[in-house]
Formats: structure tokens, C-alpha cells, sequence
């Protein structure tokens, strides 16, 4: 009820009150960590916990909450004004600062006098590469809701999809010769991340193949929910293609990392409303050794290395010519996607539990 500010400032005071009663009741910790954003009101209940308790405040910055603000109100508005302020003021009343770039920890020292230090993402244990025989059951366990992941027509069989099946003399599972190939897309459909990039590049992607490139079909998964996801599905739904089938499901959580680990190709189209953080998603791709095509921003080298474990591209144009470069051969040891594949392989990157132990753990003096 009310004018919208009204609302908004009632929704942070209730919220504010209900926060810091649940932190009081539960037992006194050492340490707060807090990500950030989402950091309003929570960063300034977090300190007034902290207070009471005697606790120390860390806050992990993962972007910053004004930024993401402005993009639906502009950079002048008051409320982001405000925001940005907040930020500000509780970053350097905090005890410890982690952040996930270096670019970050940069800004963060010049624009707000914040000491930070660099944590980067990582993936958990569980993104990895997923084996051959668990690959078919969830091409299969799929299939029954996802047309894309059904056998192509003229090929049925009780235990085929559209990218493996069962050999009848062996019975292991083996890769269907001519399979379409598979590109996974992750999103919370929200403004930082604009689609139709991609999906002009999958328009592209079908006039090569009728103009005679020896392309293969292509399966593109988008996962994930969020408020634009009809008005992309929308556009989907508009476009006339032969050779592409695009599905967007809602995975259960222990299917994600699987799909992740079965896929050739990763595509992610964040854009960083800083400039300053680095997409996760690309983070558990790379822990699944899954190579990407990532949009270009700011400090996305710190990340994705260009020609080394993936691309960067500009506009869907690039996409595109990056996409019939890669799934030209995609499916030979020869091809591009496979060195990328073998680059993450070898470098052995830290998972999420380790790097912890190595950045965090010193500098509360490893005492926990």
C-alpha cells in the first residue's frame, strides 16, 4: 500500500527486524561471512549481530548490489545513490573483505578505501566429467519430458537417445554415430544477460548449413528461472528452424552438473553489471572440463583464456563463426574443442574447499 518508496523502504525495515531476531537466537559464531549482493539490509544487520555478540564480519564480494540496481533505475537515482553509499560505508566497517577478481580488489582500494582479498571462484567437487554410462541415463531420464533428447526419427529403440545408445552384442554404451551436438546455456534470465545474442547466432548457425557446410544438428539446453524466461521462450517460439531444437528446463540439482559434464560446448552471455565479477557457471563448466564461448566484458581474462580453454566473442556475428568453427570437426581428436578440452584437463585447477584453505585460512590465522 502506498507510493513505491514507501514500499520498498516498509520492506527493508520488516525485513531488518525479521533478519536480526532469527541471527540472535542461533548460537554465537566466531566469524559472519556474508556475500554480497544481495548485502541490503543485510550487511548492516550482519555488523549490528556482530556487535552484540562480539563476532567478526566478513564480507564476500561477489559484485556490487548498486550496480545491479542501476541497471533497472539508472545510475543518478536516488536509491542507488543510496546503495552505493551502504556498500561503502559497511565494506569498510566489515573485519575482512574477500572478493573474486583481482579487478575488484583494485576498485574496491580506489573508489571506497577497502582493503580486499582475492578469493576466486571455484567449482565444487561434484563438477567433473560425467562418465559415458551415467551420460545415457540422463539423456534418457530426459528424454521422457524433453523432445530434443528422444531418438531421431527412423532410429527408435528402448534404450537410444538423440546422443548415445546401448550396443545390442557388447552392451556398453557408445556415442550415436551422427549425433547432433549438445550446447548448454545456464541463466537466471534477468537483465545483465541478453539471449537473443545467442539465439541470432543460432540463426546463423542454420543458413551455414543450408548454404552446404557439413555442420552437425545442434541441441541447445538453456537451464535456470527467472523473471524474462517467457519473454525469451517467446522469441524461441518464433523462430523457423531445421536443423537446431532449443529446450529450456527447470534440472534437478543432481542433474545440472551432469549435464555440465556432457556437453561439448558451453555458451555464457553475462555481463557483469560492473565489469568487476566473474560468472560462475563458467566456473563449473571449467570444473567439468567443458570448454566456453563467453561474451567479452571488463575482466572476464581473468577466467575464460582466449584460444587456450575457450573463446570470447563480441556480438552474435563472432558467435556464430566461432560456433561453425568448432563443430566443424567437433567430433575428431583433431578439432579445436578438443584441445581446449585437454588444456582444462591438465591444469588442475583448485576446487572450492582447497582454495579456501589456502586464502581464507591465513588470514584469520587458521585458527578454524
Amino acid at each position: 500500500v502506498g507510493p513505491k518508496l514507501f514500499q520498498y523502504v516498509l520492506k527493508v525495515l520488516v525485513q531488518s527486524v525479521q533478519l536480526l531476531y532469527t541471527l540472535l537466537r542461533i548460537d554465537q559464531p566466531s566469524y559472519i561471512l556474508l556475500q554480497n549482493p544481495p548485502g541490503l539490509p543485510s550487511i548492516a544487520v550482519a555488523w549490528v549481530a556482530g556487535l552484540c555478540w562480539g563476532s567478526k564480519l566478513i564480507l564476500d564480494w561477489h559484485n556490487y548490489g548498486y550496480t545491479i540496481m542501476s541497471l533497472s533505475h539508472g545510475r543518478s537515482h536516488p536509491l542507488v545513490l543510496i546503495a552505493k553509499w551502504y556498500e561503502k560505508l559497511f565494506g569498510r566497517l566489515a573485519d575482512y573483505n574477500l572478493c573474486v577478481t583481482d579487478a575488484m580488489k583494485k576498485d574496491l582500494w580506489v573508489n571506497f578505501k577497502i582493503k580486499a582479498v582475492t578469493l576466486y571462484d571455484k567449482p565444487a567437487s561434484y563438477f567433473k566429467e560425467t562418465p559415458l554410462e551415467l551420460q545415457h541415463k540422463l539423456y534418457m531420464k530426459l528424454a521422457k519430458d524433453y523432445e530434443p533428447f528422444k531418438p531421431r526419427a527412423g532410429s527408435p529403440s528402448a534404450d537410444r537417445s538423440a546422443f548415445t545408445h546401448r550396443d545390442g552384442t557388447s552392451g556398453s554404451v557408445v556415442k550415436s554415430r551422427g549425433r547432433p551436438a549438445l550446447l548448454i546455456s545456464s541463466t537466471s534470465w534477468t537483465e545483465d544477460e541478453d539471449f537473443s545474442v545467442l539465439l541470432r547466432a543460432l540463426e546463423d548457425y542454420e543458413r551455414f548449413i543450408k548454404e552446404g557446410a557439413k555442420l552437425p544438428a545442434l541441441v541447445c539446453v538453456i537451464t535456470g528461472k527467472g523473471p524474462l524466461k517467457d519473454y525469451y521462450n517467446g522469441l524461441i517460439q518464433k523462430l523457423h528452424l531445421k536443423h537446431i531444437q532449443i529446450c529450456t528446463p527447470w534440472l534437478e540439482a543432481e542433474d545440472y552438473p551432469l549435464l555440465l559434464g556432457s556437453a561439448d560446448l558451453g555458451v555464457c552471455l553475462h555481463k557483469s553489471s560492473s565489469g568487476l565479477d566473474l560468472p560462475m557457471k563458467v566456473v563449473d563448466m571449467f570444473g567439468c572440463c567443458l570448454p566456453v564461448c563467453a561474451i567479452h566484458f571488463e575482466c572476464l581474462h581473468e577466467l575464460v583464456k582466449h584460444n587456450e580453454n575457450g573463446l570470447i566473442f563480441r556480438d552474435s556475428k563472432e558467435l556464430a563463426e566461432q560456433l561453425k568453427m568448432l563443430f566443424l570437426d567437433f567430433t575428431t581428436s583433431e578439432g579445436k574443442l578438443h584441445s581446449f578440452r585437454e588444456n582444462l584437463r591438465a591444469s588442475r585447477q583448485l576446487r572450492w574447499d582447497q582454495s579456501w584453505d589456502q586464502t581464507v585460512l591465513p588470514l584469520l590465522g587458521n585458527k578454524e
